[in-house]
């Protein structure tokens, strides 16, 4: 990676399932790298995660409802992000307004078997994408 290239990681906060993507800030194409179970070991995962990434900013997708009020996903995002502290990086919110329908019509249009899994994890892509272009441009 060049000198100010940063490793980004991004979180879609689910009850059940965190999907996950990557990007780095010089090609800013924003990955799916799966999903974590919420199971009350997912920090010691992200753990792992971060330790094999070596991400310098975690974000965490920002829930609202359709007329941009907080609902109680977004004080799950809350909570998430609080506990992401511990890793001593840089945390910020990206809106995921309707990231889940997006993600799932995207799936549905490469006509191949997908899981509620799959849906998780390209959400999480969709939100980094919007992040990177919200603060690195396209």
């Amino acid at each position: 990676m060049g000198i100010n290239t940063q490793r980004l990681l991004a979180f879609d906060v689910g009850e059940k399932r965190i999907g996950i993507a990557e990007a780095d800030t010089s090609l800013k194409i924003a990955f799916p790298i799966g999903t974590i179970f919420v199971d009350g070991l997912e920090f010691e995962r992200i753990k792992q995660l971060i330790a094999e990434k070596e991400p310098s900013i975690l974000i965490v997708g920002y829930p609202r409802n359709q007329s941009g009020f907080k609902t109680q996903q977004t004080a799950i995002a809350h909570d998430f992000a609080t506990q992401l502290r511990q890793f001593r990086l840089s945390v910020e919110f990206q809106d995921e307004s309707l990231t889940s329908v997006v993600a799932e019509e995207r799936l549905k249009l490469r006509e191949k078997p997908y899981e509620k899994a799959d849906i998780d994890s390209e959400a999480a892509t969709i939100i980094l994408q919007d992040y990177l272009g919200t603060n690195y441009g396209y």
